[in-house]
């Protein structure tokens, strides 16, 4: 990509069709070669354009608008649905609460993507059939199978949403890892609206109780609901259409927490071993421990994505890479505990479920730290660990459509 922009930086026309096809490496590759263009007339607009960021909040176009609050209604109305049609909460909730968001998210992108109506027929198909095969399953009180379909059944909408995102089937490393950032900047996003939200539901029921009204109830089963439904769209809709306001902020998250969660993890390590806790005959210790190996995963994956963007330190790289290894003794420690677990009591759901979970983070994580290993060597380019990533995301949407459609079968529903 250097090489081209040097060709052809006398030529506006090819610049810009190279820039159209593939945006993302564009910038990367001019911001790299500007310090030795600068004084360029054409390479300083580019520069300015690459890195105008607008003083103003956009707000779209008024059919954005319209169509962010008619979804915004659409998923409220959903999850109003066990009231409106008097249906249990215990039976809906767990079974459809990924289908509150995540079609309005999947529809957003087909919309902006402005995607043929074979992706858009694919996208509403692969939905419907996640709806009515978990709506059908048995309604057993006790089902591992059942509350691990549930579970992995949202994974496999997140994977609509990001093939919506994308736009395309044949592998797209820049969009993948582009779908990580996304859903990093969402979860900055939506935790401050949720934050906003809170104060003002504070402030309102506070006010109304000082006049005698006690609105508590009707509130949270209207605009409460409402405006939880509404929180990750209208979220999305404004990472979108002003991608400055968390565009920062997801990275200096991730440069902050990585040494932090890597300096936790070690004195974690150390102080298990004085402890009289362990995973291998503690079944709940076992299980936080791989919600905790899962919550590191998620901060390699976003720190991953944004190395991809920018360019990073060495001394980053190196947090990165010691994280990874730490993350995949951890990552041994769960999987050694429940093969002895399997070994003692024999195979179960959940157990066939954190051991195939755990293989698959563990085999993700050697290639990760591989290529982290080359990058700290200075070897490769950073860029490498990021294609590493988006090579193995569909790995884990294919467990979570085994988990989800087979398990239940698998196992005789129980």
């Amino acid at each position: 990509m250097k090489e081209q922009i040097l060709h052809y930086l006398n030529n506006p026309g090819q610049l810009e069709k190279m820039y159209r096809a593939n945006k993302v490496p564009f910038r990367r590759a001019f911001s790299t070669l500007y310090p030795e263009l600068k004084g360029n007339a054409l390479a300083d607009c580019w520069h300015e354009r690459l890195n105008y960021e607008p003083d103003e909040l956009n707000w779209g176009t008024g059919g954005e608008l319209v169509f962010v609050l008619i979804a915004s209604l659409v998923a409220g109305f959903i999850a109003k649905l066990p009231v409106i049609l008097s249906i249990s909460q215990e039976f809906f909730y767990p079974r459809n609460i990924g289908f509150i968001v995540f079609p309005a998210l999947a529809t957003y992108f087909a919309w902006k993507n402005q995607l043929s109506i074979g992706k858009i027929t694919f996208i509403a198909g692969a939905m419907l059939v996640g709806s009515i095969f978990i709506n059908s399953l048995p309604d057993a009180k006790k089902s591992d199978t059942l509350i691990l379909s549930c579970i992995h059944l949202v994974l496999f909408l997140w994977a609509i949403v990001g093939f919506s995102f994308v736009g395309e089937t044949r592998t797209n490393d820049e969009k993948r890892l582009s779908y990580l950032r996304y859903n990093g900047d969402l979860v900055v996003m939506t935790t401050l609206i949720l934050i906003a939200g809170a104060l003002m539901t504070g402030i309102t029921i506070n006010l109304f109780g000082l006049i005698g009204f006690k609105i508590e109830k009707y509130y949270f089963d209207y605009v409460g609901i409402f405006g939880l439904s509404a929180a990750p769209i209208v979220g999305t809709y404004l990472t979108q259409t002003n991608q400055q306001l968390v565009g920062k902020v997801s990275p200096v998250i991730a440069r902050i927490f990585s040494p932090l969660v890597l300096v936790m993890l070690v004195i974690y390590l150390v102080a298990m071993v004085y402890s009289d806790k362990d995973p291998y005959n503690d079944r709940e210790f076992l299980l936080i421990f791989n919600a905790l190996l899962i919550g590191v995963m998620a901060i390699i994956f976003f720190s991953v994505a944004e190395t991809s963007k920018t360019s990073k330190s060495q001394a980053e790289i190196w947090v990165l890479f010691l994280l990874s290894i730490v993350t995949i003794l951890v990552n041994g420690i769960a999987l050694s505990a429940i093969l002895f677990r399997i070994s003692e009591w024999g195979f179960t759901p959940n157990r066939t479920v954190i051991l195939g979970s755990n293989v698959l983070i563990l085999i993700n994580l050697l290639l990760v730290t591989a290529q982290l290993y080359k990058v700290v060597s200075k070897k490769v380019s950073p860029v490498g660990v990021g294609k590493i990533m988006a090579f193995y995301l569909p790995v884990y949407v294919l467990w979570a459509i085994i988990v989800t459609f087979l398990f239940p079968f698998l196992f005789g529903f129980r």
